[in-house]
């Protein structure tokens, strides 16, 4: 069945035969339609559509491959992504191929990047119809003129019900995720999480993009109303925040996962939101929460009632990762054209475990750097496979999973930017204080909120600043609507001892995760090097 596809860019003409039906860039009813013939979800309250993912509810980061070629041999971060050889992507390729032969597939053909100077054309064949609904929302669709004349630059093909064998594929288990970057495809068997779809698209970005002087950035954005040219972004892994802190109201949201950074300014990579739900509510998030309730909104691994289709954003036991994806435009304060200038404001999200860093710090050039490089945060539960509770780590540009480069690839690009444009830089800490985890509290959203609003309209910077002795950056005194205690970590603790042991374990950390970047940075970002 065809809706729009270039007749000269079909399966068949990129030799990919014996399919059964194919349905290419199907809109939103018509896939619904066919996920529900083929019972992979349910219709729930507003046209939502509900699923399960099955055994993984979340990345499976091990199992990803990069093929290894004279031409990635350079260029590619191999301590970082695990190598395939080209044999053994060729015999995967087939034997997925053979699996596919007979079945129904779907396509979406669309473009990765707002930007048309720097955007991606990518397909996607999905053998579940709802992943086909899921990456359309994800990324950003072309008109019926451009599907008229479209050709895709990567392929990504993706069949769950395909099982890889490690001793015969090269790789680590029945999961694999490859990408082939001379051959510019992509293969994705053995699970159903969509969120693989929108990450290898995001690490074909971080391959392509910095090669043209485009900065890669795992990161929200938004910028001050009807100001495009106050722009910021939002560093951080998942469970920090970027999709809430972004979606403000009294600023336009430009995206909440996946930028670029260009001669030109800012812009969003995706034409939708991949958002948590897990104690979503009205009152704090109204305008997230109201799109777990509209038509096509993918709503993922959440615990709903049977006969009222009511979801229960407080049940876990699926997966703590439960999650909504939606077009932009559900957003009232979304940015039409998903573009902004360059950032006034470069802040980086850290969900602290160990309850130490403060809500709010300025950082310096040369420690956005060192932060930026050193990536520090917490795993949240459900994210990846196997992680129940938070875990400290450090991941290297907020997005290690995602970096098939060096890092200090993308950290000099961000210095390089930073300085050039004057963008102000903050860290910011959603995750605990009082205490560590498992005693202390969350930090409370409004306070990150006001932290923040000051810190983006420039009040912020005008106050008084103390030196933190641990990390020696400055951290204000005082903000309106935020209580001072919560500025100094240490008097929230009622056992100021056990604040320094855990403060002095959290430095000895970041000093010896940074030792492996020691030789590739300048003396300045070296002198960040804490411990």
């Amino acid at each position: 069945m065809t809706h729009r596809v270039n007749p000269e860019q079909t399966l068949e003409a990129q030799g990919i035969t014996g399919l059964g039906r194919v349905y290419y860039n199907l809109p939103e009813p018509a896939i619904i339609q066919e996920a529900l013939a083929r019972d992979e979800g349910t219709l729930g309250l507003g046209g939502a559509f509900l699923v399960t993912t099955g055994k993984f509810t979340g990345r499976s980061p091990k199992d990803k491959h990069i093929v290894r070629t004279p031409a990635t041999e350079t260029t590619i971060w191999w301590e970082n992504n695990a190598p395939m050889t080209p044999e053994s992507f060729a015999v995967l390729r087939d034997d997925m191929l053979g699996h596919m032969k007979g079945r129904d597939y779907f396509v979406q053909d669309l473009f990765g990047g707002a930007d048309p100077a720097h955007r991606l054309d990518v397909r996607v064949v999905t053998e579940l119809a709802w992943h086909s609904l899921f990456i359309r929302h994800m990324l950003r669709r072309p008109d019926a003129t451009e599907l008229a004349k479209f050709v895709p630059e990567f392929t990504i093909i993706n069949c769950p019900s395909f099982k890889a064998d490690p001793a015969r594929h090269g790789c680590r288990s029945d999961v694999v995720i490859a990408l082939n970057l001379d051959a510019k495809e992509i293969l994705i068997a053995g699970t159903e999480y969509a969120g693989e779809n929108k990450k290898s698209v995001f690490t074909l970005l971080n391959y392509i993009l910095p090669s043209k002087g485009v900065m890669a950035m795992h990161c929200s954005a938004n910028h001050a109303l009807g100001k495009p040219t106050d722009a910021a972004v939002f560093f951080g892994l998942s469970g920090t925040g970027k999709t809430t802190l972004s979606a403000a109201p009294d600023r336009t949201l430009i995206g909440d996962d996946e930028h670029g950074w260009s001669e030109r300014g800012i812009f969003n990579f995706e034409g939708g939101c991949y958002a948590k739900t897990i104690n979503l509510s009205r009152e704090a998030e109204p305008e997230i929460y109201d799109t777990t309730s509209k038509f096509g909104t993918v709503i993922e691994n959440m615990v709903f009632d049977p006969e009222t289709l009511e979801l229960d954003f407080e049940d876990d036991s699926i997966t703590a990762n439960m999650r909504a994806a939606y077009p932009l435009d559900y957003i009232s304060n979304a940015s039409v054209t998903a573009l902004g200038g360059h950032p006034k404001n470069v802040v980086m999200l850290t969900c602290d475990a160990f309850g130490v860093l403060p809500p709010i710090a300025r950082l310096t050039p040369a420690q956005a750097m060192y932060h930026f490089l050193s990536g520090f945060t917490s795993k949240v539960a459900g994210t990846e496979r196997g992680v129940t509770e938070p875990e400290p780590t450090f991941s290297t540009c907020f997005g290690a999973p995602f970096m098939p480069r060096r890092p200090e690839i993308y950290g000099n690009l961000l210095r390089d930017k930073i300085a050039k444009y004057g963008s102000d830089c903050w860290l910011v800490n959603t995750g605990w204080t009082g205490g560590a985890y498992g005693t202390g509290s969350r930090m409370p959203i409004k306070a990150t909120r006001n932290l923040l609003t000051a810190a983006l309209t420039g009040t912020l910077a005008k106050g008084e600043f103390r030196r933190d002795p641990n990390f020696g950056f400055d951290v204000p005194v005082a903000c309106e609507g935020v209580p001072d205690v919560l500025l100094d970590p240490r008097r929230t603790w009622a056992d100021k001892d056990a604040y320094d042991t855990q403060a002095k374990k959290l430095v000895d950390m970041f000093a010896a995760n940074f030792q492996k970047y020691l030789d590739n940075i300048d003396e300045d970002v070296r002198a960040c090097a804490i411990g």
